[in-house]
């Protein structure tokens, strides 16, 4: 036992370094590839294969010592096994004998057994019967209520029904003929179905497209009578507010109630598309179903928009719009209550098309239309028709500016109609002022139109300054504005008093004014109709504020905002133009009626040789003619006009008179044709004088009375009846006493001056020491002019 210890300790001592750390690798299971790798590529695996070698028989010297030091205890191992074989042998003779006694005892058990077994058999194959019996008799019978669903039309139950059957009966039928006549059944009773929901949804079709109209009408309607209410109320609010009342609360309320009303009214069925919707569903094609719909409402809807030309469209218009109404309120039904049926942009998409053919209808209607009244009912109808469907949210934009684009043309229509009228009136006017008898009368044609002169209610039977004309043209005018409003109301723009203005500028300037212009340029009108003419200009002047606040007032703008004196229409300037064209056009009259009274070369004589008495016959007739002209125009003028009258009157009186001495058919004339001119002049002065003071002229122009406007012909007389006529020359004196005077008309005239100690007959008369030294002063006034000339 020694000499193991001596081998082991002198192998040990033969291991190199190398083989220890080879042994090493190998013990802890290391991968020795590197070593064999790096051996061979130096060129030197001999060593290694030596030191594998001495590895290798370290290892076997190790395992001979551990089988050398066990092998006692593996003799002693094998004995114990052979005593263990023996008590097996024994163990199992044992075992069989009991199973021999087993089996015997046994046999009879096992027969009972079977017995059992089999018994346990038969009752799960009668109980698998009975359940599969039953199975089969409840499908039956629910194929049996299905059938019955379907034959009363209540395919919602039917479908439900078989859906059960499907779910729960056909996978468990276990007889193969009746699951096949079911599983063959069900697409066909879906089928059936499906057709009979769709006949059951065209039929709903074509009765709800035959509906929009009533719906359309009824809900244009209600918007009508709401907007009739809303006009109503904002009336009385209007009126309330001017007395410092209130009405807004009332206003809210009815709206508010008005909102309630919409939809209670508006009653149609969808049930027939909630149902058919619902089957497609349940039948799992609710696409197909929306698809189907989308397709035949877009095809309804485009023959809707198909519009008849066998009869005018003024006639149409309202069924072609209700139309269009009644079917875009059901889909905002359908799409407010069926879900997710209808898509949002399927409805914009057939709204686009809609509102694309009614602009183009309303455009290509309107150029055709020739009345304003046509135009107008078309206007309104389609502005209910967006304020309806705006409420339900569809933007009406694009047909409101389409109405907007025809503006221009039915202010045009409107314009070319009351032209007609407002000629018609003028033209058959009689130029008499209007007679009024009752106070309702009075009431209609002047209160209404404010044309009152005083805040007192005159007595009955009153005349009015203004003849029928004017009260004709106002109401002619507040028709327009009335039309004017209507067409501009419920428009693009909300705030069209502006545009209003300028359509009401627009009739005053270039129909009324034109109209009185084109007449006051007739040739043929007398001093009574001309004087008529101005009077009724001053009185649409005057109406003109009348106008504009009537329209502030119909376009719901406060009064106090157009009664500033800025805010005055154009048209009033305009107006006041043509009323001082009416005066000229008057004075034209009356200066050429005098010069028919006077024609002083044909009724005077200028080298008379007898001194007048007293003034020539023709100005009686004169002052007659101006007194009636006087007192016409103060009756029916203003007291502007009616100083204007007297001062061109006046005026053209002296003018004539300088013009006449300054005439070429006026060669020479004496002292006595200029003291009979002198008592002329005189005449006209006092009834200028008497005239000015009884009209109450002086008190509103004091600084400018009637006889300053003869002062020309009343220096030249003074000049021609002065002793020292040449102090004209003298520049204090002229300042003073001929300020009016011109050089070369005085120069003219006095070379035409010859008295009567010049005539023919002045060498035999006796000579007057007075007209010879005023005959030198003449002569030397002659001279001086001549000079300064």
């Amino acid at each position: 036992m020694e000499a193991k210890p001596k081998r082991r300790i002198v192998t040990e001592n033969g291991d190199t370094g190398e083989d220890l750390v080879l042994a090493t690798l190998i013990g802890n299971g290391d991968d020795v590839g590197p070593l064999v790798r790096h051996a061979f590529e130096m060129g030197r695996p001999e060593p290694l294969v030596h030191q594998l070698k001495n590895v290798a028989r370290k290892k076997e010297a190790e395992i001979e010592d551990l089988c050398k030091t066990h092998y006692e205890e593996f003799i002693v191992a094998v004995d114990e096994l052979r005593g263990v074989l023996v008590d097996a042998e024994e163990l199992k003779s044992d075992l069989a004998s009991d199973n021999f006694r087993l089996q015997e005892v046994g046999s009879a058990l096992l027969v009972k057994l079977e017995e059992l077994l089999e018994s346990y058999a038969v009752k799960k194959n009668v109980t698998e019967a009975i359940k599969m019996s039953k199975i089969c008799v409840q499908a039956l019978e629910l194929c049996v209520k299905c059938n019955s669903f379907i034959s009363e039309g209540q395919f919602y139950h039917a479908l439900k029904t078989m859906d059960l059957i499907e779910k729960n009966y056909l996978k468990l039928i276990p007889l193969k003929v009746l699951k096949l006549v079911i599983e063959r059944r069900i697409p066909v009773i879906k089928s059936y179905i499906e057709k009979k929901v769709c006949s059951q949804f065209n039929e709903w079709l074509v009765h709800i497209r035959s509906s929009a109209k009533n719906i359309g009408q009824t809900a244009i309607g209600l918007t009508a009578s709401a907007r009739q209410r809303e006009e109503e109320m904002l009336e009385r609010q209007r009126k309330a507010e001017e007395h410092n009342t209130g009405g807004l609360g009332e206003l809210v309320y009815t709206l508010d109630v008005e909102d309630l009303e919409q939809d209670s009214v508006l009653q149609f069925d969808l049930t027939p598309l909630y149902r058919a919707y619902h089957i497609h569903t349940i039948l799992g094609v609710p696409e197909r179903f929306r698809d189907y719909y989308y397709e035949n409402r877009l095809l309804q809807l485009k023959s809707d928009l198909q519009i008849s030309y066998s009869q005018p469209f003024v006639e149409s218009y309202q069924t072609f719009l209700a139309q269009i109404a009644g079917y875009f309120i059901v889909e905002d039904r359908v799409i407010r209550t069926a879900g997710d049926f209808l898509l949002a942009d399927q409805v914009e998409t057939m709204w686009e098309t809609a509102i694309a053919k009614i602009v183009s209808v309303l455009e290509n209607q309107f150029v055709r239309m020739d009345s304003p009244t046509h135009l107008l009912l078309v206007k309104d109808y389609v502005t209910l028709l967006g304020t309806t469907l705006r409420k339900y949210g569809y933007e009406v934009g694009p047909v409101l500016d389409a109405l907007d684009k025809s503006r221009d043309k039915y202010h045009e229509l409107l314009l070319e109609e009351c032209q007609k009228q407002i000629v018609t009136a003028i033209t058959e006017d009689t130029y008499q002022q209007m007679v009024i008898k009752k106070e309702a009368d009075y009431e209609n044609n002047v209160l209404s139109f404010n044309l009152q002169t005083s805040d007192i209610m005159p007595a009955f039977t009153y005349i009015a300054p203004f003849s029928s004309m004017v009260p004709d043209v106002c109401r002619i005018i507040r028709s327009y504005i009335k039309g004017s409003v209507d067409y501009l109301s419920y428009g693009v723009n909300t705030n069209f008093f502006n545009v209003l203005r300028k359509y009401l500028d627009k009739i005053l300037i270039d129909v009324l004014n034109e109209v009185i212009l084109e007449t006051i340029s007739n040739n043929s009108i007398g001093v009574s109709q001309a004087m008529q003419i101005a009077a009724n200009i001053s009185f649409l002047e005057k109406a003109s504020d009348y106008f504009l606040r009537h329209a502030a007032q119909l376009c719901g703008i406060p009064s106090r905002s157009v009664e500033r004196p800025q805010a005055s229409l154009a048209a009033k300037i305009v107006l006041k133009t043509s009323r001082d064209a009416a005066y000229l056009a008057l004075l034209n009259v009356i200066n050429t009626k005098l010069d028919e009274f006077m024609k002083l070369t044909e009724n005077v004589n200028w080298t008379t040789e007898e001194m007048p008495q007293g003034p020539h016959e023709y100005m009686n007739e004169v002052v007659i003619y101006l007194e009636t002209v006087m007192s016409t125009a103060q009756q029916i003028l203003p007291m502007d006009a009616l100083y204007k009258v007297g001062v061109g009157a006046l005026e053209h009186i002296s003018n004539s008179i300088v013009s006449t001495f300054l005439s070429d058919s006026i060669k020479r004339f004496n002292g006595n044709a200029v003291s009979a001119i002198n008592h002329d002049l005189r005449v006209i002065e006092n009834f200028a004088d008497e005239r000015y003071h009884s009209s109450g002229l002086n008190e509103i122009y004091k600084e400018g009375s009637f006889r300053s406007y003869l002062v020309e012909a009343r220096q030249l007389i003074n000049l021609l009846s002065s002793s020292q006529p040449e102090t004209f020359m003298n520049p204090v004196i002229r300042e003073r006493n001929y300020n009016t005077l011109d050089y070369k008309k005085v120069a003219t005239i006095c070379e035409k001056f010859k008295d009567s100690a010049d005539g023919i007959f002045g060498s035999l008369a006796n000579r007057n020491t007075k007209l010879t030294a005023k005959k030198k002063s003449m002569d030397m006034l002659k001279k001086r002019l001549k000079e300064f000339n």
